[in-house]
């Protein structure tokens, strides 16, 4: 990621009223605290029960992308940064891995279903906004936003 691109996602982020961060080790039994973290923030700011759900699967599946694509050494980390506003929850979850061509991204072939490959599909879905930042050897930033009363 570049520095202006850094710079501008530091000031969606900092533009909230509060910020929640966490850094997790690329293990998928860390994954629940990640939707517990979410669920409780989501809750306190005034989500309904079925959109608190979807906000949690939605990070559950960049966490799963996180590990699985994104942390490429057996000890490295993924970082969860959760902004909350006065209507807007906006979710960042970046790893350091390998990264990707934004072209090598493709819709799933809803079709003929195979295991993997729906996440970012979900994701897109159950939320109001999402963005990505990824490069070759630059790790995978995924933003997702979600607004209160949508």
């Amino acid at each position: 990621m570049s520095l202006a691109g850094s710079m501008e996602k530091q000031e969606k982020i900092n533009s909230c009223e509060d910020r929640v961060v966490l850094v997790l080790p690329n293990k998928p039994e860390y994954v629940s605290l990640a939707r517990l973290a979410a669920s409780g923030i989501a809750g306190r700011m005034g989500f309904d029960v079925e959109t608190v759900e979807d906000i949690k699967l939605a990070v559950a599946e960049a966490c799963t992308n996180a590990i699985k694509h994104g942390c490429c050494e057996e000890n490295s980390e993924y970082r969860i940064e959760f902004g909350v506003g006065a209507k807007c929850l906006t979710i960042s979850i970046a790893d350091r891995g390998c990264g990707m061509d934004k072209k090598d991204l493709c819709q799933p072939d809803l079709q003929n279903p195979r295991e993997g490959g729906l996440g970012l599909f979900i994701i897109n879905t159950l939320m109001d906004g999402v963005e990505f930042e990824t490069a070759p050897n630059t790790g995978f930033t995924i933003t997702m936003k979600k607004y209160l009363g949508v």
